[in-house]
């Protein structure tokens, strides 16, 4: 039974579910007598559900197809929780860059976001980029190509950053905090070198953000870590730190579960408390996630058919973090395989079952519509390729999950009404919640 309330009534369903989809539904087919909300609150979910549809502004999906180019797995960083630290590895050759424009050119129609990865990329060296960039855009320029580039940076020069700009390439990288917090788990040095390459970048007109990886140790820091963010205005990506698979000692920087959801909560509190002056990208990805109730990052979404991975001898994998694992190639760019191909190889087939698994097992889950099980590499490598269970990570996305469910619940069936601003709503003062976010995402 759900009991909903509202200032004036307590109205219980003993026999139906009314959820916020069966409430946003419904407006937009004309029905205005949902009990326990108010009017004006009413149209203005209306009109952010419209913008978060396929039609409006803001499409649940951030990109229709994603490829990912790893011209190298090697990397002159020896993080302590990273598995690819190969700086003498091989270097994805043009050749190979010419097998995939005519590889992607016929194997689908959806625009792409190509991002260059790693590794480190810019191992390749500039000449790579020089060459690579306009052979893609101008070989797939039918799928209106974008491209970005993941990077620690210590390799830019200007030279680089010229050619990246050219072509309007965003640029992630990675710090984890301060520097004391960053070196002691990226290795002493790292934090400089970083900047140094970050200064160049900005200097010639790149968006630079930063991934932040919290380790069971640096978590304990994650108010000093977050105030650095907030304190140099950046934006803020985190990553839970997994266990190696190439470590003697896997489990000794993985976050845990439980200290990852504590995490999250904690950030959602800071990412309301400081709503005008911070984007915590994980924070409004999982609010768009239970607000549109369908996933819309790689993690929470059936990825499979709409992202792939190229690495340097252009074998073609399902995601980047399985580059490099023979077991799951599924191609290779020079033959230019269709997708009817592609789906019979064992990786493939793998990825399909997890799914269907993810189907069975979480089917009691109110969050399985855009949750998916988490990520398949999370759940499938650790145990050797089989399939014995969904992403570790579960029970921290199920904490974050309800606690945005359960706000946003009671900001609808509960809340006099929101401090949203616009489409001419009297506003009242309290302090900003989920549809706050939600309202900034779509204005901004």
């Amino acid at each position: 039974m759900v009991r909903i309330k509202s200032a004036s009534m307590d109205v219980a369903f003993s026999n139906f579910s009314l959820s916020r989809l069966d409430c946003l539904d419904r407006i937009r087919v004309g029905f205005a007598d949902i009990p326990g909300l108010k009017a004006g609150f009413c149209l203005q979910l209306a009109i952010i559900r419209s913008l978060f549809s396929d039609e409006g502004k803001m499409n649940i999906m951030k990109t229709p197809f994603h490829l990912m180019l790893v011209p190298t797995l090697g990397c002159p960083a020896r993080c302590r929780y990273c598995w690819s630290s190969e700086e003498g590895s091989p270097i994805m050759s043009i050749e190979t860059v010419k097998d995939v424009v005519r590889w992607m050119r016929d194997f689908q129609d959806n625009p792409v976001t190509i991002t260059f990865h790693g590794g480190e990329p810019l191992l390749a060296g500039a000449e790579f980029f020089r060459t690579a960039l306009p052979l893609l855009s101008e070989g797939l320029s039918r799928l209106s190509p974008s491209f970005a580039i993941q990077t620690n940076l210590w390799r830019m020069t200007p030279e680089i950053a010229e050619i990246l700009a050219e072509y309007s390439v965003p640029v992630g990288s990675s710090i984890d905090g301060p520097e004391h917090i960053n070196d002691r788990q990226r290795g002493t040095g790292y934090f400089k070198k970083t900047l140094r390459g970050y200064e160049i970048a900005r200097a010639h007109g790149l968006d630079v953000r930063f991934i932040c990886t919290f380790t069971s140790q640096s978590v304990e820091a994650k108010e000093e870590i977050f105030n650095f963010f907030l304190k140099n205005n950046l934006t803020l990506k985190l990553h839970p730190a997994l266990p190696s698979l190439r470590d003697d000692k896997p489990e000794e920087w993985a976050l845990s579960p439980e200290k990852y959801g504590e995490l999250l909560l904690y950030l959602l509190d800071k990412s309301l408390d400081h709503i005008h002056e911070i984007e915590v990208m994980n924070i409004n990805d999982l609010c768009r996630c239970v607000f549109t109730r369908h996933g819309n990052v790689c993690t929470f979404a059936d990825c499979m058919g709409y992202t792939f991975a190229v690495g340097p001898d252009g074998d073609i994998y399902p995601c980047y973090r399985f580059i490099g694992m023979a077991e799951y190639a599924m191609g290779n760019v020079a033959d230019n395989p269709g997708i009817e191909e592609l789906a019979e190889s064992p990786a493939w087939k793998l990825m399909h079952r997890f799914r269907d698994y993810v189907d069975e097992e979480c089917k009691e889950c109110r969050h399985i519509r855009y949750c998916r099980g988490g990520c398949p590499y999370n759940a499938i490598t650790p145990a050797k390729g089989e399939i014995k269970g969904v992403d570790p990570h579960c029970p921290a996305y199920k904490m974050i999950f309800d606690e945005i469910s359960e706000r946003l619940d009671a900001e609808m069936f509960e809340s006099p009404m929101m401090e949203m601003g616009g489409f001419g709503a009297k506003r009242e003062r309290m302090k900003p919640g989920i549809m706050s976010l939600v309202h900034k995402m779509v204005s901004g």
